[in-house]
């Protein structure tokens, strides 16, 4: 039976030629992406992003305006968490939430956060202010922060600031080592092998 369908197929098939190349019937491929769609993919992936880091007040923990805040997350080394937490390292930017409503800081720190790792810093400080006077509960911002930075995959840690750095209004922060980072450190580090 199978030998009579490839016969069939066969006879079908006699005197059909191939095309040239020329010829040839490509697919459709629409792999470009108009400038529209990617803004609105952008938006969309914004939209899931925020929607992890809670603007419900509720669902936040309240931290007391001069409370000291230290987050480690585990593989994050003692000796380099204390280096964090006595501001040690060198930060090169900072950001200032002041003033802002929640939701409006809450876009302005994950931008931050997202926009630093991508330029590869590693330590940043994020300004929320102690809040005594923020309604409904004191410390709006502050327990806000904590939270977000507590849930953003790029932060490794994060401590609250040294006096000159505004103490317990504000944070130190530490990044993930972005990818553009590993790869400059792993190139650093096949140079100093001895490999050429």
């Amino acid at each position: 039976m199978v030998n009579d369908d490839v016969s069939s197929f066969l006879d079908e098939m006699a005197g059909v030629k191939p095309l040239s190349g020329s010829e040839q019937i490509r697919p459709f491929n629409n792999s470009g992406i108009s400038a529209s769609q990617l803004e609105r993919q952008k938006a969309a992936q914004l939209s899931q992003a925020l929607l992890m880091l809670t603007a419900d007040i509720n669902l936040i923990e309240p931290v007391a305006p001069e409370e000291v805040v230290s987050v480690c997350s585990d593989g994050v080394q003692s000796p380099v968490f204390k280096q964090l937490s006595a501001g040690k390292y060198k930060f090169l930017s900072e950001l200032d939430l002041h003033a802002l409503t929640v939701r409006q800081a809450r876009e302005a720190l994950y931008h931050y956060i997202e926009d630093r790792y991508e330029k590869g810093e590693r330590c940043v400080l994020v300004i929320h202010g102690k809040g005594f006077n923020s309604k409904p509960i004191k410390a709006l911002i502050k327990s806000c922060v904590v939270n977000w930075l507590s849930n953003l995959d790029k932060v490794l840690a994060f401590h609250s600031a040294k006096r000159e750095h505004g103490g317990t209004g504000a944070l130190y922060v530490m990044l993930r080592k972005s990818e553009l980072k590993r790869i400059e450190s792993r190139e650093q580090n096949h140079k100093g092998s001895g490999f050429r």
